[in-house]
């Protein structure tokens, strides 16, 4: 590279970075097409001079940032291109230049150069000694200038990330062994370095400005927090949680972890700095709260070490110290929960200053909740622990530690649980009044759940006198709404007068509030054996009749106003809420309950089992029958009709309003689903309503269309209930009966003719039909109720599918609806699709399927292409496209067709799908295979099928037409998705099975692959190729997918394995091609001519091998 190069170069990071114009030979540049020009610099080792030059030479540090990252990527790629001296000399000569440059340099420079020096230490770690000893280069770092010291610890913090976090290319076992190597030869130095330069920062031994210090002190936490959050065994944790798990630190760095300076020094961090300081020793802190309890090596160390860490608790809950700060307090938050995680409740009772520590935990959570607007996402921390001390409280005993430490306990607990329920409801009336400038906790979906999921174990703690709290509050509300809806009558509340609707809108979220908590609690019933005699069934009764009671009120204003009189939507929520927890804690034992009043006269099993039952009731009858009895609001077949009936009106008067419509579904559904409840369901007259009435008529929901997709769970619901068994016979009404208004319609459509039936007024009629027809066929599991749908569409209905296809080809509602029902109706999940030997719904049900997939692609290939530059083409081509990719998929793969009949009897209907099906295929541009997952999956299904099943009519094809196919199959091959990847590889093995072991034979279809195989007589050779490519240097998650045809492959064209072989052989050096050699004679050995499972199985293995063997030394 010369200097006018270097301008070049120069002049196109100028333009990637910040998007100045440069020209080459007067013609403009674009961004994309300056970072395409510069990505060249990492295609090849030989561009390491280059890139060497530009960091030695240029002014510009975009130039120098583009330099490094390019480095950083052909060092990690080429690695074993260069000897261990070399190695050494590029790691030397980024660590001088960061020496010497560094301070001059910007971040984004320092940060890339720091992780190529990184990079080189951590892939040469076994290879030197020298790259062992990075910690202790940086040291000169450490003691020179403090912009120099700055620069170290960076260096410090990326290393241990580097050696933590797992290299791409690299296996999981080289990552380990590297990483434990580092822990236990490096880390701990690492670790000390970090602390002592903070005891530097807290004695002022290191003459800093204030930002210099700032910096110091971030970067110097920052590697405390890194070396504490190690993986030091290998669990390989979720970076995406932020729970702790237990730190495994190493018994070397007891001294140091166990010493009282450590935690006074991240104490005093704490306490003197402000964020991002203050929160990263905070961080350290709650890191170092949570070692593994057998790094001390008595229980009098570990009480020591947890009095210590209590004590420095109290001290900064007592002065408040940083918690003005959200970023401290949501750390301190997390300190506060952690610490029960990581120690038993009988330690915590027997530290000094316990009680003391309850109180202040006490009231810091009180004033947390209190000002829930600024702590939202941290109160769920502090119910945490106050949840675990509670959970904790059965395995101590009361006289161990403190003198009255359990009613303490329960003083706080009910301290907490009275603050967080009338702070709650005092939030409702702060945002209101706040006119949208606060937000709403009710509408904040995760942290909501959050609360309420720790809510039922602290509650439940002290359970009679919150609950007796949470009943006058409810009572006293519901009283007030009712009196205020006496008022307003059936007009809406929005159109009431005066502050009545500001009135209401406050009691309304807080009734939401207690329904919640309600729920929540009711939920956390426990129905084991420890806890089933206490009596807590008869307040989950108190509590869930407030509940069941505002249920009523809100169903009974929403009825008699005819859907006016509606509650807030947050409300409905929190009763939906409640009736899941509900359903999912009292309604699995009704058959049970049922069954124990009848009596048989029979001497049966059944008459025999009932009388035992009837006499001796179990436990958790007497709970379940207890509780419905306390209830008051009648037997459970009672309260299961309240909550149907709420589903009904909710279905009937909120369609607009797509949550509730979705919550209400799900309630219904998970009933339907339930063994017990879905028996109870079947009982009640308001599910025989729903099973007659499925119409828009009585559920106006059905005609919203943005409930479409809620059609098709309603239908699926009520279908299985009606086929459970019995199921007609209790809902009084069959399947033909049930499924009547979709015929009715679906008659009324085919009397159109086909330029009728493109018109808007059947538009959502056939949407609806499609809809509610893919929820019924997904409810259907058995043979038994897949031919009664089946025998109910043909032969008279099903044609219509064909029609609708081919007038609405284009319309994507209503072609989407149909092609997704076709491919529910024609998947043969649980082996249902299966007539009897002598019927021939098989075929009749392909043809079907054929004549709507010719009939949608016909029309769709006959319409003018998008443009080039179209920006919604998948919504308006490819999706309808993929999705009658997949009904053919699942037709060609459901094995109840013999395919060999069509042929037979020249019926037409297989060679025109596949034909139509190839020519949508073969129209969609490689690039846009690759760019839509959902295309890519349902187009390499169908090349897999079409190769796996139909070889024969692909092997009829043109050659051109051939390779485009094998084209995009060797493109799919080299995808990152590994599910692509898998069904290209299979396509591969299918082709390459069936020349092994057909080659030699005389069939029609052996010469049509010899004629192709002589014009591409490259084809096997460049699989080959590639296969190998990706098992030496592919990504880790590819290589079981490109295994499984290598071996068919290498018998089906043996030249073309040698050709690799020598090919592959001649690009290593002369010692490396001995040991490439000796690899490639252990694959061989013993593996016979023969495709067999035993044969394939020991191949893998030794590909396995093969791969980890050669990758130790193989140059690119």
């Amino acid at each position: 590279m010369d200097a006018q190069q270097l301008s070049q170069v120069e002049a196109l990071c100028e333009t990637l970075y910040t998007g100045a114009s440069s020209t080459d030979n007067g013609k403009q540049i674009s961004r994309s097409e300056a970072q395409n020009r510069l990505l060249s610099l990492q295609s090849s080792a030989d561009y390491i001079p280059q890139c060497q030059y530009i960091l030695d030479n240029s002014s510009s540090q975009y130039a120098r940032l583009v330099a490094s990252n390019s480095l950083t990527e052909l060092i990690t790629k080429h690695w074993n291109n260069f000897t261990v001296p070399q190695r050494i000399d590029i790691r030397n000569y980024v660590l001088g230049y960061l020496a010497n440059q560094g301070p001059s340099l910007q971040d984004f420079c320092v940060v890339s150069l720091i992780k190529l020096v990184c990079r080189i230490t951590k892939l040469g770690w076994f290879d030197d000694p020298t790259h062992r000893e990075l910690a202790d280069d940086v040291t000169k770092f450490l003691q020179a200038t403090v912009d120099h010291c700055i620069l170290g610890l960076k260096i410090l913090n990326q290393l241990v990330d580097e050696l933590n976090i797992p290299t791409t290319g690299r296996t999981l076992m080289q990552h380990r062994k590297t990483s434990v190597s580092f822990r236990d030869v490096c880390l701990f130095k690492v670790f000390q370095l970090g602390l002592t330069t903070l005891k530097q920062l807290q004695t002022r031994a290191i003459a800093t400005n204030p930002r210099q210090e700032a910096i110091l002190g971030e970067q110097s936490l920052s590697l405390t927090v890194r070396c504490l959050s190690f993986d030091f065994i290998g669990t390989n944790p979720d970076e995406s949680t932020e729970d702790i798990g237990t730190i495994q630190a190493p018994s070397t760095w007891r001294n140091v972890l166990q010493d009282p300076s450590t935690i006074e020094l991240l104490l005093h961090f704490y306490s003197e700095t402000t964020p991002p300081r203050s929160s990263k020793a905070m961080e350290a802190i709650i890191l170092l709260c949570s070692v593994r309890r057998s790094l001390f090596p008595t229980d009098k160390d570990r009480a020591a070490f947890l009095g210590r860490l209590m004590t420095g608790i109290r001290e900064l809950l007592s002065n408040k110290t940083g918690l003005t700060h959200p970023d401290n307090y949501h750390e301190f938050c997390r300190l506060l929960g952690r610490l029960k995680a990581n120690y038993q409740l009988s330690e915590l009772v027997k530290a000094d200053g316990y009680i003391e520590w309850l109180e202040l935990a006490s009231g810091f959570t009180v004033q947390s909740v209190q000002n829930w607007q600024y702590c939202t996402n941290s109160i769920h921390y502090l119910l945490a622990l106050w949840g675990r001390l509670v959970a904790a409280v059965p395995y101590v005993r009361p006289e161990t530690g403190v003198q009255g430490h359990l009613q303490a306990l329960e003083e706080q607990v009910l301290t907490v649980n009275k603050s967080y329920v009338e702070s709650m409801l005092d939030s409702v009336e702060g945002v209101i009044e706040s006119d949208g400038s606060l937000d709403d906790p009710l509408e904040d979906d995760g942290s909501l759940k959050e609360q309420l999921d720790r809510l039922p174990v602290i509650i439940r703690f002290q359970y009679e006198p919150i609950a007796n709290i949470i009943l006058s509050k409810f009572d006293n509300l519901l009283a007030q709404y009712q009196e205020i809806l006496g008022h307003i009558g059936t007009i809406s509340t929005e159109n009431a007068p005066g502050d009545i609707p500001k009135r209401v809108a406050i009691i309304e979220g807080q009734l939401t509030w207690l329904t919640y908590i309600i729920g929540t609690v009711v939920g956390g019933h426990s129905w084991s054996s420890a806890h089933m005699g206490d009596g807590e069934e008869t307040i989950d009764a108190s509590l869930s009749r407030r509940a069941l009671q505002l249920a009523q009120i809100v169903d009974y204003r929403l009825t008699s106003s005819n859907g006016v009189g509606r509650t807030d939507s947050k409300l409905e929520k929190a009763i939906l809420y409640y009736c899941q927890n509900f359903r999912r804690v009292y309604m699995f034992m009704w058959d049970q309950v049922s069954n124990s009043g009848t009596t048989s006269g029979a001497l049966s099993v059944v008459g025999i089992m009932t009388a035992k039952l009837e006499s001796a009731p179990s436990t958790k009858q007497k709970v379940y029958e207890r509780m419905f009895e306390h209830l008051g609001m009648g037997d459970h077949t009672t309260v299961a009709n309240l909550i149907v009936t709420k589903v009904g009106n909710n279905l009937k008067f909120w369609p607009e309003d797509n949550d509730i419509v979705s919550n209400t579904l799900d309630l219904l559904l998970d009933m339907a689903g339930g063994y017990s409840s879905s028996k109870l369901l079947l009982t009640l007259d308001t599910v025989k309503f729903l099973a007659r009435h499925h119409t828009e008529d009585h559920f106006p929901f059905l005609a919203v269309p943005g409930n479409a997709r809620h059609r098709t769970t309603f239908h699926a619901t009520l279908a299985r209930l009606l086929l459970s068994p019995n199921g007609e016979e209790k809902l009084g009404i069959t399947f033909e009966q049930f499924l009547e208004p979709i015929i009715t319609t679906m008659t009324q459509l085919e009397a159109f003719a086909p330029t009728e039936l493109r018109n808007e007024a059947a538009r959502r009629p056939l949407v609806g039909i499609f809809r509610d027809l893919r929820g019924i066929a997904s409810s259907l599991h058995n043979r038994r109720t897949y031919c009664m749908l089946f025998d109910i569409l043909h032969p008279r209905h099903l044609p219509l599918l064909a029609k609708v296809a081919d007038s609405w080809h284009d319309q994507n509602e209503v072609i989407f609806s149909l092609l997704k029902f076709m491919n529910e109706f024609c998947h043969n999940k649980a082996n249902r699709v299966n007539f009897d030997q002598s019927s021939p719904n098989g075929i009749l049900l392909f043809r079907a399927t054929s004549d709507v997939v010719c009939a949608f692609g016909r029309r769709l290939l006959a319409s003018p292409l998008p443009s080039s530059d179209e920006t919604d083409i998948y919504k308006k081509r490819y999706k309808s496209m993929a999705l009658a990719l997949n009904v053919l998929n699942s037709a060609l793969g459901g094995n109840y067709v013999c395919f060999g009949v069509f042929e037979l009897y020249n019926d037409p209907a297989l060679e025109n799908a596949l034909d139509v099906a190839l020519q949508l295929i073969l129209s969609i541009p490689l690039d846009d295979v690759i760019a839509y997952p959902k295309l890519s999956k349902a187009y390499y299904a169908f090349v897999e099928i079409l190769f796996r099943n139909h070889l024969k009519n692909v092997l009829n094809l043109d050659t051109n037409v051939l390779m485009q196919l094998m084209t995009t199959v060797h493109e799919g091959l080299q995808a990152s998705d590994a599910t692509l990847s898998s069904l290209c590889a299979n396509t591969i093995d299918h082709l390459s099975t069936f020349y092994f072991e057909n080659g030699s034979k005389d069939k029609e279809e052996v010469h049509n692959l010899n004629k192709h195989l002589n014009a591409q007589p490259n084809l096997f050779s460049s699989l080959t190729t590639t296969l190998f490519n990706l098992l030496l240097f592919g990504a880790p998650q590819n290589h079981w997918a490109v295994m499984r045809p290598m071996l068919s492959l290498m018998l089906a064209s043996e030249s073309s394995f040698t050709s690799y072989k020598e090919h592959l052989l001649s690009s290593q050096t002369p010692e490396k091609r001995q040991l490439l050699n000796e690899a490639f004679s252990k694959l061989l050995q013993d593996v016979q001519r023969s495709l067999d499972s035993a044969n394939r199985d020991r191949f893998t293995q030794k590909l396995t091998a093969f791969r980890v063997a050669t990758r130790a030394f193989l140059t690119i």
